[in-house]
């Protein structure tokens, strides 16, 4: 079953709880953490994820998009993540950091940009729950879906095949319905979505509206 993953970035943040109530029928809520270093945004630490957790039973899904995540990982596993995603470019020592996630008792989670290729994980797989393909260059919503990418997400389904690796491929960046059922016929079982999502008028009615096209 595909699942999805709504980015609270793309909310309405002077009503935070009733925007997340809005789509409590997805299976996570996507946390994009922002430092103003690796991505050229800010967006919000582990006080909001606590103030937010006692308003939903969803998974939370933590995304950092910051320098040095190792700094952090105990004070987002604490404020109540599920997930912990860090991106392959942020870490000197990306093992230790995955290691980390893991001993924290979150499931542990590692992204690439665009362009960085698949081959930057192969001996870091083994370890992951989930591994993130950007499909957009990190730190905006509402940016196009590249192309190309298309190709990155069937590269590394076929390599979690032939491994049997128990890995979720999460997709992140400009999905919406008119490209939804081509991102899942490429081997995406993780929908992040910001825009099409909490940027409708009705963000529970198009969570909807999407689950119906890949259901």
């Amino acid at each position: 079953m595909i699942k999805f993953s709504p980015s609270l970035l793309a909310a309405d943040f002077s009503q935070l709880s009733e925007e997340v109530e809005k789509i409590s029928a997805a299976e996570y809520l996507h946390l994009d953490v922002m430092d103003g270093f690796f991505v050229p945004n800010i967006t919000f630490g582990p006080g909001l994820i606590k103030a937010l957790r006692p308003h939903s039973n969803l998974k939370f899904d933590t995304h950092l998009m910051i320098e040095k995540p190792e700094r952090y990982i105990e004070d987002f596993a604490k404020a109540g993540s599920d997930l912990i995603t860090v991106h392959q470019e942020t870490s000197a020592h990306i093992h230790r950091t995955i290691q980390q996630i893991k001993a924290a008792g979150c499931q542990a989670g590692c992204a690439l940009n665009p362009a960085t290729p698949i081959a930057e994980l192969e001996y870091l797989l083994p370890e992951l729950d989930l591994v993130l393909l950007m499909t957009v260059n990190p730190g905006f919503g509402g940016q196009s879906f590249i192309d190309i990418m298309y190709e990155k997400i069937k590269r590394l389904k076929k390599i979690i095949d032939k491994h049997n690796y128990p890995i979720k491929i999460q997709v992140d960046g400009g999905i919406k319905p008119a490209n939804l059922e081509k991102v899942v016929a490429a081997g995406a079982e993780i929908i992040v979505a910001g825009s099409a999502i909490f940027g409708q008028e009705d963000p529970a009615q198009a969570l909807k509206e999407m689950r119906n096209l890949v259901s």
